[in-house]
């Protein structure tokens, strides 16, 4: 039997590989052992989470985290190195941009075991964006290219890439067979809008984290001042990311904003599903907003998922407190086709196919 490494080193890169992970289960031709790098420390990444999600749990902890990018990086290198010569792999899955991406990617290839790159070919065109530069790498060095959307096909063509080995496949995004999975059974799972007492589209739903949004305290000012306006008008709910709370709490900077604390997955679908809209500076809520068929204000300068922007499904604004509420009173009254597939489907089976080529 073939076997995969799967590294992974948050939450939401568990939600998304679970998809794949069932799918190789169900088909018993391939063995999986899945790595966490550690790399995001989430309190909510308990047994329980495993157990509820229909998650495998995984067979190596590296509990590396808390380090600079490169310290971190490094770590992980050394560590995943170990773990490939005790398994050795026919391949390595990894997803995304995080730093555990490029580890991955990179102790696999100093190893000659082939990879494989799911959500290939986003590019924000930030080089100053540490997730950026783990794309850009990852790409390069994967054996197998698995891009969610035609614009992250053409951005490798824009590169060189049909002069470049990688098997490059648009296999649509995984997370929209998370996404629908996982909405079947959320409202069982959730009592997060009976326990705060939520309206169904009579709220607006918000998360602030990125490093360039609370780094910058102007930038963070001017982001919570329309999102201020914005609860003048509809009640907005921040699951508030520790950072983010640090930063305001640091700068005695006060709103009347409905705060939260951060919340697992069934509770962010719950929320998604019965929210008037979303405001988020995260790339994945963009698409879970899609999803949900919900508009979304991008608190961002540009954003990987582009088609949103030009489909009219969301709005970029960057940090700019006026443009996020005249966003927010054009999406009131837009009417976009949210039945439009942008990101295909059974996603999980076609990449576990384009995969078993490879082994």
């Amino acid at each position: 039997m073939k076997k995969i490494v799967t590294i992974l080193g948050a939450r939401p890169q568990f939600v998304k590989a679970a998809v794949l992970s069932r799918v190789i289960s169900k088909n018993n031709e391939i063995e999986e052992v899945i790595v966490h790098t550690g790399q995001h420390y989430d309190a909510n990444m308990s047994n329980i989470f495993f157990d509820e999600m229909d998650i495998p749990k995984p067979k190596y902890n590296l509990a590396i985290n808390g380090l600079s990018h490169g310290a971190m990086t490094g770590q992980m290198l050394i560590k995943i190195e170990e773990v490939l010569k005790d398994e050795k792999p026919d391949l390595v899955v990894v997803y995304g941009d995080t730093n555990s991406t490029l580890a991955g990617a990179l102790a696999a290839k100093k190893m000659d075991i082939k990879v494989a790159h799911i959500e290939a070919g986003l590019r924000s065109f930030n080089i100053k964006m540490p997730e950026e530069i783990n794309r850009i790498l990852t790409d390069r060095i994967s054996d197998i290219l698995l891009c969610p959307t035609d614009t992250a096909i053409e951005n490798l063509q824009n590169e060189g890439f049909d002069n470049f080995p990688p098997k490059v496949i648009k296999s649509g995004d995984i997370m929209k067979d998370a996404v629908e999975f996982y909405s079947e059974f959320s409202a069982d799972k959730s009592s997060i809008i009976k326990n705060l007492k939520l309206q169904k589209n009579e709220f607006v739903l918000a998360t602030i984290h990125r490093q360039e949004n609370t780094d910058n305290i102007e930038s963070l000012k001017s982001i919570f001042q329309g999102l201020e306006e914005i609860n003048k008008l509809k009640k907005v709910v921040i699951p508030l990311h520790p950072r983010t709370k640090a930063i305001l709490e640091n700068n005695n900077l006060k709103y009347n904003i409905t705060f939260i604390d951060p919340v697992g997955y069934f509770d962010m679908l719950e929320l998604l599903k019965n929210c008037n809209l979303v405001v988020t500076d995260s790339g994945g809520l963009q698409k879970e907003a899609f999803f949900n068929k919900k508009h979304c204000i991008i608190a961002r300068e540009e954003t990987e998922w582009v088609e949103l922007v030009t489909n009219n499904f969301a709005k970029i604004v960057g940090s700019n407190s006026v443009k996020m509420v005249d966003a927010y009173n054009y999406l009131q009254n837009s009417k976009a086709d949210f039945s439009i597939n942008l990101y295909g489907s059974n996603v999980g089976e076609h990449i576990y196919n384009e995969l078993l080529k490879l082994l």
